[in-house]
């Protein structure tokens, strides 16, 4: 009696395997065949007003975001992490689509830098921007524009130009609420 439970029991888990394996395929071909629209905006940009107001009242040095930069800068990323460095992070897709990010951090410029850049390194070059000095580092994915003042570093990153780079370093403002 044993024999044919076990049978059907088999049966049974190779048939709900079937099963799902039809599902999965006519997923698949209903993904395939209906429309998608590539000229929908997948990406929802954020209002960061609110992170920003509490990230200046609880950074200890002067936190940046940009003023004055047109609608097709769109922001996507945001976030204020205390316990990491007081780590202020703010990132747009330019008019390109290409990424540009604000980073600011209290830890050492050493680590933090190459991480936050994906392993850009320091060219010995500078480029002033708005009468700003700031380091030019280059990478194999991202590039970046790095200063260090009032305790913090700010690294302007992303896969965007310099110049692109150098216009978000340009609109950056800061504020201690």
């Amino acid at each position: 009696m044993g024999g044919v439970a076990g049978m059907r029991g088999r049966q049974t888990v190779r048939g709900m395997f079937q099963s799902l394996a039809v599902i999965m395929v006519a997923a698949g071909v209903m993904y395939l065949f209906i429309p998608h629209d590539e000229k929908a905006n997948p990406v929802k940009t954020k209002d960061y007003r609110v992170e920003l107001l509490t990230a200046q009242r609880a950074a200890p040095y002067p936190v940046l975001a940009p003023e004055g930069l047109g609608e097709d800068w769109r922001a996507t990323v945001v976030s204020y992490k205390r316990e990491n460095h007081n780590a202020w992070q703010l990132g747009f897709l330019d008019p390109d689509t290409q990424y540009v990010a604000i980073h600011q951090s209290t830890e050492e410029p050493r680590k933090y830098v190459p991480d936050v850049t994906q392993r850009a390194k320091d060219t010995g070059r500078t480029e002033t921007v708005a009468g700003k000095v700031w380091q030019r580092w280059e990478g194999p994915k991202y590039d970046a524009l790095v200063r260090t003042e009032d305790g913090a570093t700010t690294v302007v990153t992303g896969t965007a130009s310099f110049d692109r780079l150098a216009q978000m370093a340009g609109a950056l403002q800061g504020k201690k609420a």
